[in-house]
């Protein structure tokens, strides 16, 4: 497939969005690996396909359902040589994983709330340790006004979620009721600019 030839206008940063995953509705899953819709997936990589710039640079979370995205990607344009960085994987919910929701005790919940930043649901990962790792990835992207080469990351929400933040927000770390809740559907993007 062609990729279509857009006019540079700086250099973006294309935060895609994994295919719908294969997991129960309510269920908490992060860091746990499960797969994507494999129709999904290849109908998020057409669209890609034949959306993203020629020459863009493609990373993607080390997590499978955002590897297959990757690779559903290469497939259609051998163009792309996605490479996996493990700074773009969703956020590790610990012990939580795989459970439903509802069978999380309420007080665990209203904890991570009152401490939204620092608490480590399921003894998992801090949101401010994963906006650390965010911050790191994006900081080392070459800055925007030295090159004109789009980047890709085939990520998650989550990951997405702490660009915005970063982005608006910069090193302060958010309250429960501030964080941001848009983010692109399954197998969809947003384009931001490069910089933090």
């Amino acid at each position: 497939m062609k990729p279509v030839a857009r006019p540079q206008r700086g250099a973006r940063l294309w935060l895609v969005r994994h295919a719908q995953p294969r997991v129960a509705p309510g269920i908490c899953y992060g860091a746990l690996d499960v797969p994507a819709d494999p129709a999904a997936t290849r109908a998020a990589a057409e669209r890609l396909a034949t959306t993203l710039p020629p020459g863009i640079q493609v990373f993607h979370s080390t997590l499978q359902r955002c590897e297959q995205l990757a690779m559903e990607l290469q497939a259609l344009r051998p163009d792309l040589i996605p490479k996996p960085d493990a700074r773009l994987r969703e956020m590790d919910f610990g012990s939580w994983e795989g459970l439903a929701w509802d069978a999380i005790a309420r007080s665990d919940i209203d904890a991570w709330t009152a401490a939204f930043a620092s608490y480590r649901p399921g003894n998992g990962e801090s949101l401010a340790a994963m906006l650390e790792r965010v911050a790191a990835a994006l900081h080392s992207l070459p800055p925007a006004e030295e090159t004109a080469r789009d980047v890709a990351w085939i990520t998650h929400a989550g990951v997405i979620r702490c660009v915005a933040w970063l982005q608006a927000r910069g090193g302060e770390l958010p309250r429960s009721e501030e964080w941001p809740l848009a983010a692109p559907g399954w197998g969809e993007w947003d384009i931001a600019h490069r910089g933090i």
